[in-house]
């Protein structure tokens, strides 16, 4: 039987019996881990409203082996927050919407319980913060998140050179399967033609270049999110359900 305390961002949280919940986190040190809350459905519960998505907390849980993830699900005893993003998120729809894809993502990318998965864990943290204050519009964060989220799980899009023969851009086209832009000679079918306004919208998002983010004409925004979209379904081999209600620009 042994202790163990992380720091992590509550993903989801599922109904167990009659007063308990699973919660699921992504932990700074063991990736995501699945765990039993004991009565924090009750009304006198003194930490679940801690354990809510979004929130940023300290927990210690309790496992009956020497490892935290392994044949049962630990207990999570205790629990102090850390940042309660779920405040500045879960009363602006877009916000919500934007903030429940990135959760969704983060939790696809970390499929292996019991890994860590630091840049993951970070990059989570990063965007709910960003979120939640409210500094760039739900859209272009959630794009920015997803982009970087594929780059650090080894996906890393390109938008200017080609990614196939390394041709320097910028390139006119765009082959998800080709993994980004590609020169005239590298054309796949299925390729696109996207606007360069959508390619330097997409560029900036991944390498933080706020300033043109967000000056980016609502029109390249949604052609944007589009290839961001298509893109990150190719990898994950099926979509984000929570995609379908994120409000566009």
């Amino acid at each position: 039987m042994s202790l163990f305390r992380d720091d992590g961002i509550v993903l989801r949280t599922q109904k167990l019996g009659e007063a308990d919940r699973i919660i699921t986190l992504l932990t700074r040190g063991h990736g995501r881990v699945r765990a039993v809350a004991r009565g924090v459905r009750r009304t006198k519960s003194k930490f679940g409203a801690r354990l809510e998505p979004f929130s940023h907390v300290d927990v210690q849980f309790f496992a009956k082996g020497s490892e935290l993830v392994g044949r049962g699900l630990p207990l999570c005893t205790q629990s102090e927050t850390i940042a309660p993003y779920g405040g500045g998120i879960v009363t602006d729809y877009g916000r919500y919407t934007a903030g429940t894809a990135m959760l969704e993502t983060a939790e696809r990318f970390t499929d292996h319980e019991g890994e860590p998965a630091v840049q993951q864990y970070l990059l989570l943290v990063g965007g709910l913060r960003t979120l939640a204050r409210g500094e760039h519009a739900p859209h272009l964060v959630l794009d920015a998140f997803l982009l970087r989220s594929l780059a650090v799980n080894g996906y890393a899009p390109s938008f200017t050179d080609c990614a196939k023969c390394g041709m320097p851009g910028p390139n006119r086209f765009f082959s998800v399967a080709s993994g980004g832009t590609v020169c005239a000679d590298c054309r796949v079918p299925g390729s696109v033609v996207p606007s360069p306004q959508a390619l330097e919208l997409l560029g900036a998002l991944l390498t933080g270049d706020w300033a043109t983010a967000d000056a980016c004409e609502a029109r390249y925004v949604r052609e944007g999110s589009g290839l961001v979209s298509a893109y990150l379904h190719w990898h994950l081999e099926r979509g984000l359900r929570s995609l379908r209600y994120v409000e566009k620009q």
